[in-house]
């Protein structure tokens, strides 16, 4: 089981807004902040969303083929929330619409520190 699964950020105070807001039509609460670490739970599940600054203090970087991956339960919010990144700052990395024979319906971002996001829901086809 997944305890959380944590992102880096140079600056807290930007990720914190960007990321209350993407998170909020997910139903995620924030349940701790310290000055270098904001976590997030998600309604009805032991999973948490940690933002933090490196425990190093040297600029956070993403990964090369790293991504999180967030099921939002239905196209209307992949829609919605896609939507608000862009309008906060991230960048497109693939617009929303089906893929895998139109079973996946998701839509991809980065965030302000380029980490990539995929949110998604899956349609039952059969």
């Amino acid at each position: 089981m997944i305890s959380h699964v944590t992102l880096g950020t140079s600056d807290l105070l930007r990720a914190s807004h960007f990321y209350s807001e993407i998170l909020s039509p997910m139903a995620a609460e924030e349940i701790y902040r310290s000055d270098t670490v904001i976590f997030w739970q998600f309604n009805g599940s032991p999973t948490k969303l940690a933002i933090t600054i490196p425990y190093d203090r040297q600029p956070a970087s993403f990964g090369n083929g790293t991504m999180l991956a967030l099921d939002v339960g239905g196209i209307e919010k992949v829609d919605e929330i896609f939507s608000l990144a862009l309008k906060l700052g991230g960048i497109s990395e693939g617009d929303p619409g089906f893929r895998n024979l139109d079973s996946f319906y998701g839509a991809y971002f980065r965030d302000l520190d380029g980490n990539k996001i995929a949110i998604f829901t899956r349609q039952n086809t059969g």
